[in-house]
């Protein structure tokens, strides 16, 4: 079987319907936060792990330059369609993330995350976040919904707790706001939502 760090593995969920993190809209906390307290200027914002690209197109409609990343062609075809039929100014891009600083290096304002970096192998959260790091200008912003925060069967979604999120961030982020978000009903209480500021530190 492909591991979680292969396209193939990704490809196949979505080709045998495997893909029940799929919501069929944009991310419940993210539309409660652009509506609420959007960061001061859209800017150019990256998705990783953007899959169909439900979120891409809600910040697209929200002003902003939203680039939507994933490792799956089936997904990114996907996302290209609905972004299409909708006609919504959205752009994606079939990437391994963990790629992204030698083509993106200081080239977003800001990243939203969700259901990435509980997909991802757990011993490459270090590296997840050095590669945000390296994609983030200095001062930009990282919105973050983490998921699953507790314990359940194997993953991915892998679990994420608290304590891990703020000593892997802290290198390179500086925690702005942490609050428990609205979120559907098969997550509520196992998100948490972090606003992160990119310091000065080298990526």
């Amino acid at each position: 079987m492909a591991s979680v760090s292969t396209s193939e593995f990704w490809t196949d969920l979505y080709a045998r319907g495997g893909d029940g993190w799929e919501l069929r809209q944009p991310a419940p906390p993210l539309v409660e936060f652009v509506a609420r307290t959007p960061p001061p200027a859209p800017g150019r914002v990256a998705v990783p792990g953007c899959g169909r690209g439900h979120d891409v197109r809600h910040l697209a409609r929200h002003g902003y330059a939203a680039v939507g990343f994933d490792f799956s062609a089936a997904a990114i075809a996907e996302a290209r369609a609905l972004a299409k039929a909708d006609g919504v100014p959205a752009e994606f891009v079939e990437r391994d993330i963990f790629t992204l600083g030698r083509d993106y290096e200081r080239a977003f304002d800001g990243v939203w995350e969700y259901t990435c970096f509980c997909a991802i192998d757990p011993r490459r959260r270090a590296e997840y976040v050095q590669t945000m790091g390296t994609i983030i200008k200095p001062g930009g912003w990282l919105l973050a919904c983490f998921f699953p925060m507790r314990r359940r069967a194997a993953g991915p979604p892998f679990p994420v707790a608290e304590r891990e999120v703020r000593r892997l961030f802290a290198s390179r982020f500086r925690f702005e706001r942490a609050y428990l978000p609205r979120s559907v009903r098969l997550r509520q209480g196992q998100e948490w939502i972090v606003l992160l500021r990119r310091t000065n530190a080298p990526a």
